[in-house]
């Protein structure tokens, strides 16, 4: 079984923002796949499926982004699983809007999701895709700007680049990450 966590916070007021680009990601997937993600497990929303025959295990934390490390930690443990099992879609903010990049390994760069997740993986070593956000303009602070929705003119970015996260992550599947990384950071720069 593979493993693809969306980060993000739960609840209505979040729904829309910049820092739930991967919880989006993961939307789409079920909508594409058909593996819905509702039922509530590991402090998660879960889906379990299949994408071209392989089984897959869809993750929504639903322990706030801070948090995310600790749900991932415990769902790894009892499917008895390893970071090599596992990609993170996230949102980042040194990325312009709606540029992919995926990467197999790295530090948190200041996104508290993924330091969350190294600090209860014991690992730096996990196959990601970070959805590009952009930066707040200057004066305006991260937190304000990653908790508010995505601007009109944004939308189409993400909305392709959400698409992209959903494909990339399927074709890992049946394909090395090493492979999909070669293809999807080729994509769009």
């Amino acid at each position: 079984m593979k493993v693809i966590v969306g980060l993000g916070n739960p609840g209505k007021k979040y729904e829309d923002t910049r820092h739930n680009a991967g919880f989006m990601a993961i939307d789409k997937i079920n909508d594409k796949w058909g593996i819905p993600v509702q039922q509530n497990k590991f402090r998660a929303l879960v889906g379990e499926g299949r994408i071209d025959g392989e089984k897959v295990l869809l993750v929504k934390p639903q322990t706030y982004m801070n948090l995310s490390g600790e749900s991932i930690a415990e769902i790894l443990k009892f499917y008895k699983l390893g970071p090599e099992d596992v990609v993170v879609i996230y949102d980042d903010l040194d990325l312009p809007p709606g540029q992919l990049r995926l990467r197999e390994k790295g530090s948190a760069g200041g996104h508290n999701g993924i330091k969350s997740l190294i600090m209860h993986m014991g690992t730096q070593d996990f196959n990601r895709i970070k959805i590009g956000i952009g930066r707040p303009e200057p004066g305006r602070s991260v937190s304000d700007y990653v908790l508010h929705p995505f601007s009109t003119e944004e939308r189409p970015l993400i909305s392709e680049a959400v698409d992209l996260a959903a494909e990339a992550a399927a074709m890992w599947m049946k394909e090395p990450f090493l492979k999909v990384m070669n293809k999807y950071n080729a994509a769009k720069k």
